[in-house]
């Protein structure tokens, strides 16, 4: 994969690539990239893990600290999955209320693995140089 740096604006996705949403452990998906998810086969009741071309991971919680659990769950299965590309979304950044600053590092460990694209913002903030 040449660039590592998921779009702001995605609004299409090829079929190997899945996008990576913030989502309530309820499975609500009514609002911001959830109810984008929506189209691309994020189920309604399912707040964790891969639907459809999209993977949800929980982010409406107290802490960052809270997320880490559902964050290491999906760079797992990222990692068992590397014929799909993994978009993922400022998770935490919308409803949720968190900044990249406070969200970022959970993802410190997606940095070494080739199929996660993580936003600008996140890049920024775990002060790596961007891939290309």
């Amino acid at each position: 994969m040449e660039n590592r740096i998921t779009s702001d604006h995605i609004t299409s996705l090829q079929p190997n690539e899945v996008f990576v949403f913030g989502s309530n452990l309820d499975g609500f998906h009514g609002g911001g990239a959830a109810r984008q998810a929506l189209k691309w086969g994020a189920i309604i009741g399912q707040g964790v893990g891969l639907q459809g071309n999209t993977y949800a991971i929980p982010t409406m919680f107290a802490t960052e600290k809270e997320m880490q659990p559902y964050v290491d769950e999906f760079i797992q299965f990222a990692k068992g999955h590397p014929d799909k590309i993994f978009l993922v979304t400022e998770i935490g950044c919308g409803i949720a209320g968190f900044t990249p600053k406070d969200i970022a590092p959970l993802f410190e460990e997606a940095v070494e693995v080739e199929n996660i694209s993580l936003p600008k913002k996140f890049w920024k903030v775990l002060k790596k140089d961007f891939p290309h």
